[in-house]
């Protein structure tokens, strides 16, 4: 039988809150300035921001209500908010500074590393994070088209050496609760199979988006599920977030958070130790602490490497050994994520 996409019937799902919130996001940049009592000239703004870009602003009323009102340099709005500086053309800085354009195997599948593949199930996401590495992906190209999601499945059980899969995007979870136990449903049925891994921003964004039957379907499936979120300031995980998160642990589900270390955002000590502890406390462990991916638009995020081991460094001899994420870059074509070698510190 040929499998259908995961989008077909999706409007049968619309009315679910979480869905209701990503059609009211603030894709206006006076906007968002006049909700947080900011003007453009409290912000360095590119006077062509609205010119139609493809990247526009783009972020959830539940992200810009932890912002700090009157902060143009609030840390949360800075990840956000299209500055100048974006225009500003940078060597070494590229469209597709991961060379994911090679590693496309048929339209939606990665496969990047040994053993894991990914699966772009979704070119939707709510946020526009000023420094995605995929700002410049073309996802209209790549996405499956009707009849290929059970190639994709046969190209996955065709290769035995694949024992993960990583559903992306986008963000996979923009795609409503049926439409993702069809996608779980058709991968756990293939007997290889040991681990399923999501990547997603949703449940810090919009905490509603973890709803009883995500939990539920994520608990009943075969394979041991690892939900990877995204969050790179303490600031983020408010008690809606943890509340959203509680089910999910408690079904057995492991939770990891990964962060990008981006300048003016997360990178002090204090506020990376707030962020560790503070996903801690919320049953979240850090898993990864990504160095910037050099994609044009993003240079001013970049922090100098003689700083990055500075605050790795002195995270180890603040916190315990499980409360550090490990400092990576990946590197195109390489076979892993590059842990950077430690630097000890003074």
């Amino acid at each position: 039988m040929i499998a259908r996409s995961p989008a077909d019937g999706q409007g049968k799902d619309a009315g679910e809150p979480w869905q209701r919130a990503l059609q009211t996001v603030i894709g206006d940049v006076d906007e968002l300035l006049a909700v947080l009592g900011l003007a453009r000239r409290d912000v360095d703004i590119d006077d062509d921001d609205d010119d139609g870009q493809a990247f526009a602003l783009r972020v959830p009323r539940a992200f810009v209500a932890r912002m700090q009102p009157g902060r143009a340099d609030d840390p949360l709005l800075r990840q956000v908010l299209p500055l100048r500086a974006e225009r500003l053309p940078l060597p070494g800085f590229s469209c597709d500074p991961l060379a994911e354009a090679q590693a496309m195997r048929q339209p939606g599948l990665l496969h990047k590393f040994h053993g894991r593949v990914l699966l772009l199930v979704s070119g939707h996401c709510p946020i526009h994070c000023r420094y995605c590495f995929r700002r410049h992906f073309p996802y209209a190209a790549t996405q499956p088209a009707r009849g290929d999601w059970q190639r994709v499945f046969d190209g996955i059980a065709g290769d035995p050496s694949i024992s993960e899969v990583i559903l992306s995007g986008g963000d996979p979870l923009s795609l409503p609760d049926r439409q993702l136990q069809w996608l779980i449903d058709g991968l756990a049925a293939i007997p290889q199979l040991r681990r399923l891994r999501l990547h997603s921003r949703l449940p810090v964004l919009i905490p509603q988006r973890v709803t009883v039957r995500l939990v539920q379907l994520l608990a009943d499936c075969r394979l041991p599920v690892s939900l990877v979120i995204h969050a790179n300031h303490a600031q983020e995980l408010d008690e809606a977030v943890a509340a959203a998160l509680a089910p999910l642990r408690r079904a057995g589900v492991t939770l990891l958070n990964q962060s990008v270390l981006l300048a003016g955002v997360n990178d002090r000590l204090d506020t990376l130790c707030a962020l560790s502890e503070r996903l801690y406390a919320i049953g979240v462990l850090p898993y990864y602490l990504h160095l910037l991916d050099r994609v044009a638009g993003a240079g001013h995020f970049a922090v100098a490497d003689e700083r990055v081991h500075e605050l790795h460094a002195g995270l180890l001899a603040r916190l315990p050994g499980y409360l550090v994420p490990r400092l990576v870059r990946e590197v195109a074509q390489a076979p892993s994520k590059v842990p950077l070698p430690l630097v000890a510190a003074g």
